[in-house]
């Protein structure tokens, strides 16, 4: 899929140099909320199961993990005051462009799951989602943009993820693999950025 990975090049390149100065403010928000790094780096199963390192802004604070899930809630006491505002809007998800441009992930594709995570993908499902490179949206993300909320206030947060979610965006993702192209790929960021305004 060399026109696929073209176009993510050159999106890729573009967005960030016009992101720029936004990127330059949420940097010095970030800074200004809360001590640490800006910038939170988590381990991911990309394409053919190599694990990358995936980039996002900090929402939470630091060594967030080391006290609570590795999912989130949207009450979740650890997030900060401005990862509220930067989940809202996804805002947080822009440095994955980095990601993009290294050739990491697609704009579109399949999400980037956590070992542990990716562990529970039946075998024969698990080798064809992993076929292609994870992405920064598709339609399961669009479908459980308010994921945070389904999850909250429940005892089980993980059981519930990996029994009643994670099969369902599974589906999702083998759609994905099986009709994937450069015109379903636009319809997505479209419904992307279409969903991110309307919320």
């Amino acid at each position: 899929m060399i026109a696929k990975r073209l176009f993510d090049l050159v999106i890729s390149i573009q967005s960030i140099i016009i992101f720029i100065p936004i990127f330059f403010l949420i940097i010095i928000f970030i800074k200004l909320d809360s001590n640490g790094p800006v910038f939170f780096r988590q381990v991911r199963v990309g394409k053919y199961g190599k694990e990358f390192q995936i980039f996002k802004f900090r929402t939470m604070i630091v060594n967030a993990e080391k006290k609570g899930l590795q999912i989130s809630t949207s009450t979740d006491s650890r997030i900060t005051k401005i990862g509220v505002v930067l989940r809202k809007y996804k805002l947080d998800e822009l440095p994955q462009l980095i990601n993009v441009f290294l050739g990491q992930m697609s704009l579109v594709g399949p999400r980037p799951e956590l070992p542990k995570y990716v562990a529970h993908y039946p075998s024969d499902i698990k080798d064809k989602v992993l076929s292609v490179q994870p992405g920064i949206t598709d339609l399961a993300s669009i479908e459980f943009s308010n994921e945070n909320e389904i999850l909250e206030n429940l005892d089980n947060v993980e059981e519930v993820y990996i029994e009643n979610i994670l099969p369902i965006k599974l589906k999702y993702y083998l759609d994905y693999v099986d009709r994937h192209s450069l015109v379903e790929d636009l319809k997505i960021i479209a419904m992307t950025i279409f969903k991110i305004i309307r919320h």
